[in-house]
Protein backbone atom coordinates (compact mmCIF):
# COMPACT_ATOMS: atom_id res chain seq x y z
CA UNK A 1 0.00 0.00 0.00
CA UNK A 2 2.66 2.36 0.97
CA UNK A 3 4.74 1.97 -1.93
CA UNK A 4 1.61 2.40 -4.66
CA UNK A 5 0.42 5.54 -2.50
CA UNK A 6 4.11 6.50 -2.89
CA UNK A 7 4.50 6.10 -6.97
CA UNK A 8 0.65 7.73 -7.37
CA UNK A 9 2.37 10.87 -5.73
CA UNK A 10 5.15 10.83 -7.84
CA UNK A 11 3.09 10.39 -11.15
CA UNK A 12 1.11 13.43 -9.39
CA UNK A 13 4.09 15.49 -8.75
CA UNK A 14 5.57 14.55 -12.41
CA UNK A 15 2.48 16.30 -13.89
CA UNK A 16 2.14 19.30 -11.88
CA UNK A 17 6.01 19.87 -12.15
CA UNK A 18 5.55 19.38 -15.99
CA UNK A 19 3.07 21.96 -15.79
CA UNK A 20 5.68 24.46 -13.97
CA UNK A 21 8.26 23.82 -16.29
CA UNK A 22 6.53 23.69 -18.73
CA UNK A 23 5.03 27.33 -18.17
CA UNK A 24 7.51 29.33 -20.21
CA UNK A 25 6.12 28.20 -23.10
CA UNK A 26 4.36 31.25 -23.89
CA UNK A 27 7.13 33.49 -22.78
CA UNK A 28 9.64 31.72 -25.41
CA UNK A 29 6.61 32.16 -27.99
CA UNK A 30 6.43 36.21 -27.72
CA UNK A 31 10.60 35.92 -27.97
CA UNK A 32 10.21 33.90 -31.30
CA UNK A 33 7.82 36.09 -32.43
CA UNK A 34 9.11 39.47 -31.59
CA UNK A 35 12.42 37.87 -32.15
CA UNK A 36 13.76 39.74 -29.39
CA UNK A 37 13.99 38.95 -25.41
CA UNK A 38 13.61 42.52 -24.52
CA UNK A 39 15.03 42.84 -21.35
CA UNK A 40 14.12 39.43 -19.81
CA UNK A 41 16.44 37.58 -17.83
CA UNK A 42 17.71 33.91 -17.94
CA UNK A 43 18.50 33.21 -14.87
CA UNK A 44 16.10 31.76 -13.82
CA UNK A 45 16.02 28.73 -16.47
CA UNK A 46 19.48 28.65 -15.85
CA UNK A 47 18.55 27.82 -12.39
CA UNK A 48 15.75 25.77 -12.99
CA UNK A 49 18.64 23.69 -15.34
CA UNK A 50 20.77 23.28 -12.18
CA UNK A 51 18.12 21.80 -10.18
CA UNK A 52 16.92 19.31 -13.17
CA UNK A 53 20.02 18.17 -13.67
CA UNK A 54 21.11 17.33 -10.22
CA UNK A 55 17.92 15.73 -9.55
CA UNK A 56 18.26 13.57 -13.06
CA UNK A 57 21.70 12.46 -11.52
CA UNK A 58 20.06 11.75 -8.11
CA UNK A 59 17.36 9.70 -9.80
CA UNK A 60 19.43 7.46 -11.41
CA UNK A 61 20.53 4.03 -10.09
CA UNK A 62 24.39 5.48 -9.77
CA UNK A 63 23.29 7.33 -6.99
CA UNK A 64 19.90 6.05 -5.73
CA UNK A 65 19.61 2.15 -4.70
CA UNK A 66 18.12 0.88 -8.54
CA UNK A 67 15.00 2.76 -9.57
CA UNK A 68 13.38 3.64 -6.41
CA UNK A 69 12.98 7.30 -7.42
CA UNK A 70 12.07 6.92 -11.06
CA UNK A 71 9.68 9.93 -10.86
CA UNK A 72 12.76 11.72 -9.76
CA UNK A 73 14.62 10.78 -12.97
CA UNK A 74 11.73 11.26 -15.74
CA UNK A 75 10.32 14.46 -14.47
CA UNK A 76 13.62 16.21 -14.52
CA UNK A 77 14.88 14.79 -17.44
CA UNK A 78 12.42 16.24 -19.11
CA UNK A 79 12.76 19.15 -17.24
CA UNK A 80 16.47 19.47 -18.46
CA UNK A 81 14.90 19.38 -22.01
CA UNK A 82 12.77 21.90 -21.51
CA UNK A 83 15.50 24.44 -19.65
CA UNK A 84 17.76 23.71 -22.39
CA UNK A 85 15.19 24.84 -25.52
CA UNK A 86 14.34 28.19 -23.32
CA UNK A 87 18.47 28.66 -23.18
CA UNK A 88 18.95 28.20 -26.68
CA UNK A 89 16.44 30.31 -28.02
CA UNK A 90 17.27 33.13 -25.29
CA UNK A 91 20.71 32.94 -26.73
CA UNK A 92 19.43 33.04 -29.87
CA UNK A 93 17.72 36.20 -29.70
CA UNK A 94 19.75 37.92 -27.46
CA UNK A 95 22.02 40.86 -27.11
CA UNK A 96 25.74 40.44 -27.00
CA UNK A 97 26.24 40.95 -23.95
CA UNK A 98 22.92 38.83 -22.64
CA UNK A 99 24.69 36.04 -24.89
CA UNK A 100 27.87 36.25 -23.14
CA UNK A 101 26.14 36.22 -19.36
CA UNK A 102 23.71 33.56 -20.20
CA UNK A 103 26.71 31.54 -21.11
CA UNK A 104 28.69 31.97 -18.48
CA UNK A 105 26.36 31.27 -16.18
CA UNK A 106 24.98 28.23 -18.54
CA UNK A 107 28.61 26.50 -18.61
CA UNK A 108 29.19 27.44 -14.72
CA UNK A 109 26.17 25.57 -14.27
CA UNK A 110 27.34 22.55 -16.21
CA UNK A 111 30.85 22.59 -14.65
CA UNK A 112 29.38 22.63 -11.08
CA UNK A 113 27.33 19.24 -12.47
CA UNK A 114 30.45 17.80 -14.35
CA UNK A 115 32.55 17.92 -11.15
CA UNK A 116 29.11 16.35 -8.73
CA UNK A 117 28.83 13.76 -10.69
CA UNK A 118 32.29 12.73 -10.72
CA UNK A 119 33.18 12.87 -7.49
CA UNK A 120 29.60 10.93 -6.45
CA UNK A 121 30.52 8.74 -9.16
CA UNK A 122 33.75 8.04 -7.99
CA UNK A 123 34.70 8.85 -4.41
CA UNK A 124 32.00 7.63 -2.68
CA UNK A 125 31.15 4.07 -3.01
CA UNK A 126 27.56 3.52 -1.62
CA UNK A 127 24.79 4.83 -2.02
CA UNK A 128 24.03 6.65 0.89
CA UNK A 129 26.74 9.11 0.82
CA UNK A 130 26.07 9.38 -2.78
CA UNK A 131 22.55 10.52 -2.22
CA UNK A 132 23.93 12.45 0.22
CA UNK A 133 26.16 14.51 -1.55
CA UNK A 134 24.23 15.06 -4.63
CA UNK A 135 21.06 15.44 -2.47
CA UNK A 136 22.71 18.68 -0.47
CA UNK A 137 23.97 20.34 -3.51
CA UNK A 138 20.61 19.82 -5.64
CA UNK A 139 19.00 21.13 -1.84
CA UNK A 140 20.69 24.54 -2.63
CA UNK A 141 19.75 24.37 -6.04
CA UNK A 142 16.10 24.02 -5.68
CA UNK A 143 15.89 26.55 -2.54
CA UNK A 144 17.48 28.84 -5.48
CA UNK A 145 14.76 27.68 -7.62
CA UNK A 146 12.08 28.77 -5.05
CA UNK A 147 13.35 31.94 -3.74
CA UNK A 148 13.75 32.89 -7.56
CA UNK A 149 9.68 33.98 -7.45
CA UNK A 150 10.11 36.69 -4.50
CA UNK A 151 11.12 39.03 -6.85
CA UNK A 152 7.74 38.93 -8.52
CA UNK A 153 6.36 39.01 -4.69
CA UNK A 154 8.03 42.16 -3.90
CA UNK A 155 6.77 43.49 -7.10
CA UNK A 156 2.80 42.55 -6.15
CA UNK A 157 3.43 44.27 -2.69
CA UNK A 158 4.43 47.39 -4.08
CA UNK A 159 2.08 47.21 -6.98
CA UNK A 160 -0.87 46.01 -5.75
CA UNK A 161 -1.54 43.93 -8.58
CA UNK A 162 -0.98 40.14 -9.76
CA UNK A 163 -0.49 41.22 -13.21
CA UNK A 164 2.90 39.43 -13.44
CA UNK A 165 1.87 36.32 -11.23
CA UNK A 166 -0.72 34.23 -12.82
CA UNK A 167 -2.75 32.00 -10.93
CA UNK A 168 -2.24 28.74 -12.53
CA UNK A 169 1.49 29.46 -12.17
CA UNK A 170 1.42 29.59 -8.29
CA UNK A 171 -1.14 26.86 -7.91
CA UNK A 172 1.01 24.32 -9.88
CA UNK A 173 4.18 25.57 -7.72
CA UNK A 174 2.44 24.89 -4.37
CA UNK A 175 1.09 21.63 -6.01
CA UNK A 176 4.31 20.13 -6.97
CA UNK A 177 5.51 21.31 -3.50
CA UNK A 178 2.70 19.57 -1.84
CA UNK A 179 3.10 16.22 -3.72
CA UNK A 180 6.92 16.18 -3.63
CA UNK A 181 7.45 16.75 -0.11
CA UNK A 182 4.42 14.31 0.31
CA UNK A 183 6.57 11.81 -1.86
CA UNK A 184 9.74 12.42 0.19
CA UNK A 185 8.39 11.71 3.20
CA UNK A 186 6.85 8.38 2.47
CA UNK A 187 10.86 8.09 0.23
CA UNK A 188 12.40 8.62 4.40
CA UNK A 189 14.02 10.76 1.78
CA UNK A 190 14.53 14.19 3.67
CA UNK A 191 16.79 15.51 0.76
CA UNK A 192 13.94 15.20 -1.27
CA UNK A 193 10.95 16.48 0.95
CA UNK A 194 13.79 19.47 2.24
CA UNK A 195 13.47 21.44 -0.70
CA UNK A 196 9.70 21.70 -0.88
CA UNK A 197 9.65 22.97 2.91
CA UNK A 198 10.91 26.21 1.44
CA UNK A 199 8.78 26.07 -1.54
CA UNK A 200 5.45 25.30 0.00
CA UNK A 201 5.17 28.14 2.43
CA UNK A 202 6.06 30.70 -0.84
CA UNK A 203 3.55 29.06 -2.54
CA UNK A 204 1.11 29.89 -0.02
CA UNK A 205 2.35 32.88 0.10
CA UNK A 206 1.84 33.46 -3.86
CA UNK A 207 -1.77 32.25 -3.98
CA UNK A 208 -2.62 33.99 -0.46
CA UNK A 209 -1.12 37.44 -2.72
CA UNK A 210 -3.55 36.04 -5.42
CA UNK A 211 -6.46 36.37 -3.59
CA UNK A 212 -5.59 39.38 -2.05
CA UNK A 213 -5.05 41.68 -4.92
CA UNK A 214 -6.34 39.77 -7.53
CA UNK A 215 -8.53 41.82 -10.48
CA UNK A 216 -9.56 41.92 -13.97
CA UNK A 217 -6.76 42.17 -16.62
CA UNK A 218 -4.12 40.55 -18.35
CA UNK A 219 -1.60 37.89 -16.54
CA UNK A 220 1.82 36.85 -18.02
CA UNK A 221 4.03 34.18 -17.30
CA UNK A 222 6.00 34.16 -13.82
CA UNK A 223 9.22 34.47 -15.86
CA UNK A 224 8.34 37.53 -17.85
CA UNK A 225 9.31 39.83 -15.28
CA UNK A 226 11.76 42.11 -16.54
CA UNK A 227 15.68 41.88 -15.34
Amino acid sequence: MGDRLRLALGIMGNASSLLLYAAPILTFTRVIRKRSTEEFSCIPYIVALSNCLLYTWYGLPVVSYKWENFPVFTINGLGIILELSFIFIYLWFAPARGKIEAGTITTMVMVIFTVTAIISAFVFHDHHHRKVFVGTIGLVASVAMYVAPLVVVKQVIMTKSVEFMPFYLSFFSFLASVLWLAYGLLSHDLLLASPNLVGLPLGILQLGLYCKYRKRGITYNIQEIRA
